[in-house]
């Protein structure tokens, strides 16, 4: 059973930038392709981008690309998702998640809001 905690979420102006961490527990991290999602309100949850467990094969939303960067270090269980030039359509609960790929995830994180004001 792997245990994921995100942190990192907040409050920022449009154009701003914020780092979200997902700490891992409970298995071989590297093993596990990581994710991060996102659900906005009255929106269903959707795919933001997605690291494999190297780290060497990355794949992100055409939404994101080029403003946001998924990143992992192995040695410390951690899995980030860098967010640059961010904007008011980017405001939802981001969840990390892990899985044996990006569409087949089996474990979710509680969540963290990111809030992008106007």
């Amino acid at each position: 059973q792997v245990q994921l905690v995100e942190s990192g979420g907040g409050l920022v102006q449009a154009g701003g930038s914020l780092r979200l961490s997902c700490a891992a527990s409970g298995g071989i991290f590297s093993r596990y392709t990581m994710g991060w999602f996102r659900q906005a309100p009255g929106k269903e949850r959707e795919f933001v981008a997605a690291i494999s467990g190297s780290g060497v094969a990355t794949r992100y939303a055409d939404s994101v690309k080029g403003r946001f960067t998924i990143s992992r270090e192995n040695t410390e269980n951690t899995v980030f998702l860098q967010m640059n030039s961010l904007k008011p359509e980017d405001t939802a609960v981001y969840y990390c998640a892990a899985g044996s790929s990006s569409v087949i995830m089996n474990y979710w994180g509680q969540g963290t809001q990111v809030t992008v004001s106007s």
